[in-house]
């Protein structure tokens, strides 16, 4: 896929969903925050899943394009975001931590998006906004950081299209340095977390 083709996907998906993306954003938003806030732990969960089946589905599997969007992004979501649910339902207990402070910077730079979509020279609809597939996973990572249990397989999914942000470079679209940066942070949370677990085996 070419840069030319990448935005004009971006642009088709902007202009066309952008009042649905508000209210998935709002939910999303809320979702998260009753969540960090200690009430319906399991919301948070709930909302990405809801979230990256979306991505999966409206923005791949709708207006995607090309093959690697349909072979490899499309179920890579679906199944993220059906691991979500599935997380939501069998851990309904797991307790949501306030952010650290790793957490914290991921936070503000998914909040910085499409702010720093504009700095870039990008106008809408051709611009980078919160329900997009890097700034939703880059959001999925930074909270799913905070539960006590994860998923290994959802994790390293997560992860694994967080480091796709090397492509920033490819298609000038150099606010998925964040999406990058989410993956590295990834990359740490997985090796912890399966330190972790040979430790205990």
């Amino acid at each position: 896929m070419d840069a030319q083709v990448f935005w004009d996907v971006i642009g088709r998906y902007n202009q066309q969903t952008l009042a649905i993306q508000i209210v998935l954003l709002v939910f999303v938003l809320s979702a998260v925050s009753i969540s960090f806030a200690g009430k319906v732990q399991w919301l948070a969960k709930l909302a990405l899943g809801v979230a990256n089946l979306f991505i999966g589905i409206v923005f791949f599997g709708i207006y995607g394009t090309e093959p690697i969007q349909m072979f490899f992004a499309l179920p890579l979501y679906l199944v993220c975001g059906g691991l979500f649910l599935y997380e939501s339902l069998r851990s309904r207990e797991d307790a949501l931590g306030r952010p650290d402070g790793w957490q914290a910077a991921l936070l503000v730079l998914y909040a910085l998006y499409p702010a720093v979509s504009i700095l870039l020279g990008n106008r809408f609809p051709r611009m980078v906004t919160h329900i997009m597939p890097c700034p939703v996973v880059s959001l999925s990572i930074a909270v799913y950081a905070g539960y006590q249990k994860k998923n290994l397989v959802l994790l390293a999914l997560l992860t694994m299209w967080g480091l796709t942000g090397v492509k920033s470079l490819i298609f000038s679209a150099y606010e998925d340095i964040i999406l990058l940066i989410c993956g590295i942070y990834g990359v740490v949370l997985t090796a912890k977390e399966l330190k972790k677990r040979k430790g205990r085996a």
